[in-house]
């Protein structure tokens, strides 16, 4: 097991946010979303993707660095408009396309819409993005009620059936859909149970889709991050909790979705196309064996 290192800078300030999905605009410090010494290399020049929360945090981070490796993006994401804008901004400055998408896409109906305007405003579709998810606490399956068991399944699992359903007949031999799970698939967490089931879920529709695509030459993949800075960490968690998040893996702090998004890039481009069915795990060091 790896040794725990100590964080390479200050624990962040308290801070909370009091509904999901958060604001990346308010939180402090604001995540790191690529680096600057990041160099595109033409890895997805002439792509197009479609992410799904990719307004803030590993979807921005996500879209960002598609951009500078010459995709166009299509930016799915509920209601965090002024977010939204600042990443269609960003992914212009790179010199590439950025269409906005708000919609809530835990209906059937709104995939398909998504997927038609991506199709129609950006002429193709090469790369499917499954990222957007929720998660709400509870000390107790008990507490754990109907209606929030539906919203996160609907949100982190049936979003991901009804956009593939949708844009399957766009994806052509080459096309690649990668799927956001988590590191609590692999080892659980006991106050994010209907949570981390649909991140288990996640992990099995991958392997399971990954075999259904082979004879189409598409590739499905996953990423299991771990604690990542973005905004659903102070829209999910207490502040006293967010000032010391990340501080437990052996690495010593959280990650920031700049050291996420070069994973979509690799599973995305021609770098991995011998890879399917598979989940690469950007978590701080932790050993799962997934």
């Amino acid at each position: 097991m790896p040794q725990k290192t100590k964080p390479s800078r200050p624990i962040r300030p308290k801070q909370s946010q009091r509904r999901q999905p958060g604001r990346e605009k308010i939180m402090t410090p604001r995540p790191i979303f690529i680096r600057k010494t990041y160099r595109g290399a033409g890895k997805l020049q002439g792509k197009v993707a479609l992410i799904t929360g990719g307004d803030s945090g590993i979807g921005r981070a996500v879209a960002v660095t598609f951009a500078r490796e010459g995709a166009d993006v299509a930016i799915c994401y509920l209601n965090e408009h002024e977010d939204a804008r600042e990443t269609a901004q960003l992914v212009e400055d790179e010199g590439r396309k950025a269409i906005l998408v708000a919609t809530d896409l835990a209906k059937e109906s709104a995939c398909v819409k998504a997927v038609k305007r991506t199709v129609k405003d950006l002429g193709r579709l090469d790369i499917v993005v499954n990222n957007a998810a929720m998660q709400f606490p509870q000390k107790s399956i008990l507490d754990i009620t109907e209606q929030q068991l539906d919203r996160t399944f609907r949100t982190n699992i049936y979003a991901m059936f009804f956009l593939v359903k949708a844009a399957l007949p766009h994806l052509r031999a080459g096309s690649s859909i990668i799927n956001t799970t988590s590191v609590t698939a692999y080892r659980g967490s006991p106050e994010l149970l209907d949570y981390s089931s649909t991140k288990g879920a996640i992990v099995s529709f991958t392997r399971s889709l990954a075999h259904s695509l082979v004879s189409q030459k598409i590739r499905v993949n996953a990423v299991a991050p771990g604690p990542i800075w973005t905004p659903l960490i102070p829209a999910t968690f207490p502040a006293k909790k967010v000032q010391k998040f990340g501080s437990d893996v052996p690495l010593g702090r959280a990650g920031e979705p700049a050291e996420v998004a070069t994973c979509f890039v690799f599973l995305a481009s021609e770098d991995s196309s011998y890879l399917s069915g598979q989940v690469l795990h950007p978590n701080g060091g932790e050993i799962v064996n997934g």
